[in-house]
């Protein structure tokens, strides 16, 4: 009696379990404005309207830049990557123990890491706007789904003239000249005029840039899609950030086959054109998401749990996995766990005759990750 109300009790908390995850990894846009100006603006996913941000330890945050748009010197507590969705800028970054400035121009398709405690700086020196988005993870953040700025000249206006006349070695009128200014809000200012960067060295660009346009896919299926990787294997700079990041690209109701993180990853997926019905599957085999993504949203793929996505007219989205090399399962395409069962337990597990198993086995064989409109 008591093994029966152990079995119940562990459904009903399944099934509790799947309801909170349903509404917990709904898709959602960015909810939440930290600055916006002349300059630019910065918006991010809040943790009340994006709740498994917080859960995953996860956060994520847009940047736009007008022309001449200048983001000023800062750091922040989540290691993270950034991802141009259009536009060009010129990028600032000085890692942590580290008194040298490296300085590299991205533009659309470029994935630009940024280090736990680096500080940065991003100017738009180009004629149109320039808008990334940042995908990270906050598992050393003050806040928990939330990636909080801090911006040196800002916090220097925090100090007291006396420790700053003392730290800086300046008389105490030097020291009010030079910083009772630096307490303004302005975190994005748009400059009077363009300001006189030299075109940065060639190796910075190969040390702190992968561009996803132009790598070699993964996958590439005509008329169904690709996929591109930048882990630490091709991009030596995740080893030190700690991520990975994919680049997926699906044509009109093509399908991502259903896979999943088999190492405890998140995914951090953020669209960038079009949009698709999703699914995502949980603890017990519970459907714990079915819905549809579009282009300005946000979602995350928990550990362990797998997912698939069949495209409407196109979908286009980027994803950073909490793994600098993830390892990835997959159900059904290339390298499905059932390609590698033996007939007989592949038979017993699905209860399938003889002939269903040769069929099951030959479609397995056929298929790939990214399954083009016309196949069945």
């Amino acid at each position: 009696m008591a093994s029966l109300y152990s079995f119940v009790y562990a459904l009903a908390l399944l099934d509790s379990l799947a309801t909170n995850w349903a509404h917990s990894l709904a898709p959602q846009m960015a909810d939440q404005t930290i600055y916006e100006g002349e300059g630019g603006g910065y918006y991010t996913w809040s943790t009340s309207g994006a709740p498994f941000l917080s859960q995953a330890k996860l956060g994520a945050g847009k940047l736009v830049l007008q022309p001449n748009g200048f983001a000023i010197p800062h750091y922040t507590d989540a290691k993270k990557i950034g991802y141009v969705l259009q536009g060009r800028c010129v990028v600032g970054i000085i890692s942590p123990n580290s008194t040298t400035e490296k300085v590299v121009k991205i533009e659309k398709g470029d994935v630009i890491p940024v280090k736990l405690g680096a500080v940065s700086w991003w100017y738009n020196e180009d004629d149109s706007d320039v808008v990334i988005v940042f995908l990270g993870d906050t598992t050393n953040s003050i806040i928990p789904g939330q990636i909080s700025f801090y911006f040196s000249t800002i916090q220097l206006g925090g100090f007291s003239t006396e420790f700053l006349a003392k730290g800086f070695g300046l008389t105490a009128s030097e020291s009010k000249a030079l910083f009772e200014n630096q307490n303004a809000p302005t975190i994005i200012t748009k400059l009077k005029a363009k300001l006189n960067i030299s075109d940065p060295p060639n190796n910075n660009r190969k040390d702190l840039v992968f561009n996803l346009e132009n790598a070699s896919p993964f996958a590439n299926i005509k008329n169904g899609g690709s996929l591109v990787s930048a882990t630490a294997g091709n991009f030596p700079l995740l080893n030190h950030v700690g991520l990975s990041v994919f680049l997926v690209k699906l044509e009109p109701k093509s399908m991502l086959t259903p896979g999943y993180t088999a190492d405890a990853s998140y995914k951090l997926c953020y669209v960038s054109r079009g949009s698709a019905r999703i699914q995502i599957v949980g603890l017990n085999g519970q459907l714990v998401l079915d819905d549809k993504v579009e282009a300005g949203q946000l979602f995350v793929v928990p550990k362990f749990f797998s997912a698939s996505l069949i495209a409407d007219k196109g979908l286009e989205l980027v994803a950073t996995l909490t793994s600098s090399e993830p390892i990835l399962g997959n159900l059904a395409g290339y390298g499905s766990v059932w390609k590698a069962l033996s007939p007989s337990i592949l038979k017993a597990s699905l209860n399938l005759s003889m002939e269903d198993e040769d069929i099951f086995k030959a479609k397995i064989a056929e298929a790939t990750i990214i399954i083009p409109p016309n196949i069945n």
